[in-house]
């Protein structure tokens, strides 16, 4: 059989090794013949069949083993356990007490300074007599400087002459400069009396700022008011309070005396004649004795006897003097004063504004009385305190009677000082 294949292999190699022509085999074209590759024969393989070799089944029967049943064991039911509860325990109620409620007190308003005080309330008016001067018409004409300050020079020597302060003038006269200078004013009127009326205005801002109503203040006071009078000897200190006094009786209003000036003998007796005139209590001591003491003293009598107002008469040593200073400052601290005033002379000038400064900065001073407005100062020292010191003016002296205290007044003191 294999023998026949052979030969017929040797007959199919042969007829290939004919010359066999690449170009007519390979040519491109569409005329290129067709060459049908030759039919190579393969011979028929015989099929070889393999003999089946039956495997005999080997069946493995394993034997069935019995296991035997388990009888079931009934567990009895067990019931959960109950928690014991702890036996209750009443506990007695505290009665709750709210927690007190703390108030933090309101921030004080802040204080505001002189310079202050009089910016706010510039800003508040609309203008003063001087501002209705003033337009921008065409017709209007500008104010400068050189005839300005002339006018200015002479109101300054007018402020001079009414015991305005000198520091007090300038700075008014400056204020003035500012305000006018290149503003137009109506033609028909004068330079001269636009400037007079600016400075009026000027003046009045400063008084109207310190205006202090008394009567007002005292009778929205708890009883008995206790108001401390401090002031130079000479100025009516004592004076001033017998006219004060009077005034207050007139309204209906028990006064006690306190006669804390133990320094000078005469002042104790001086403050005991006005009070036998005017029908009033007196607390005194001998010739030495402590202020403070007499203060207390007259403050727990009138408590006892219902009176309504305390007046503190205290000594008048000069400003400078140191043991004056703490003897104001022991007086403050034991009576505790609703008020504090000082009384200066208005002929005292720059001295009374001195005088003033350190009071305010020993103790505190809350308002002014001026004496002797009756006399050729026409009230300078007013405005030269309301201005340096920026406290109200409350009453001025005009005269030696009881009934010469009047309240102050800006536009009485204003006539006053500029009246020809």
């Amino acid at each position: 059989m294999f023998e026949s294949l052979k030969a017929k292999m040797k007959s199919l190699f042969s007829r290939a090794e004919k010359k066999i022509d690449e170009k007519a085999v390979y040519k491109e074209g569409p005329d290129a013949p067709q060459v049908e590759p030759p039919k190579v024969e393969t011979p028929e393989v015989p099929k070889v069949e393999t003999p089946k070799v039956e495997v005999p089944e080997v069946r493995t029967e394993v034997p069935k083993v019995e296991t035997p049943e388990i009888p079931k064991v009934e567990t009895p039911a067990v019931e959960p356990v109950k928690p014991v509860e702890p036996p209750k325990v009443e506990v007695p109620k505290v009665p709750e007490t709210p927690a007190p409620k703390v108030e933090t007190p309101a921030e004080p308003p802040k204080k505001l300074s002189r310079k202050e005080q009089l910016k706010l309330e510039k800003q508040k008016k609309s203008g003063g007599e001087a501002s209705k001067l003033l337009n921008n018409d065409f017709l209007s004409k500008r104010i400068k400087e050189d005839p300005l300050d002339e006018i200015l020079d002479e109101l300054e020597i007018i402020l001079l002459e009414a015991d305005v302060a000198y520091p007090v003038a300038e700075e008014i006269k400056s204020g003035v400069r500012e305000n006018l200078v290149g503003k137009k004013y109506d033609r028909s009127y004068t330079l001269e009396q636009v400037v007079e009326l600016s400075v009026k205005d000027a003046v009045r801002d400063v008084l109207k700022i310190n205006e202090f109503d008394f009567d007002e203040w005292l009778d929205g006071r708890e009883k008995p008011t206790v108001i401390m009078f401090v002031g130079i000897n000479g100025t009516g200190k004592t004076t001033a309070i017998a006219k004060l006094t009077n005034r207050i009786q007139k309204q209906d209003k028990t006064v006690v005396l306190a006669a804390c000036d133990t320094f000078r003998a005469g002042a104790i007796e001086q403050l005991g004649i006005h009070a036998d005139k005017l029908g009033c209590k007196i607390v005194k001591q001998d010739h030495g004795a402590d202020p403070a003491a007499v203060a207390f003293d007259a403050i727990e009598h009138a408590k006892s006897k219902r009176k309504d107002v305390v007046f503190i008469d205290t000594a008048g040593r000069m400003q400078t003097n140191n043991n004056l200073i703490e003897e104001m400052k022991k007086i403050v601290r034991v009576a505790k004063p609703d008020l504090k005033i000082f009384v200066g002379d208005s002929l005292a000038g720059n001295d009374a504004i001195e005088q003033a400064k350190v009071f305010d900065n020993a103790i505190g001073i809350d308002a002014v009385i001026l004496t002797k407005i009756d006399t050729d100062a026409k009230g300078g020292a007013a405005l030269s305190i309301a201005h340096t010191i920026g406290k109200p003016i409350a009453f001025v002296c005009n005269g030696q009677e009881y009934d010469d205290i009047i309240k102050f007044n800006t536009d009485w003191m204003i006539d006053r000082m500029f009246e020809e």
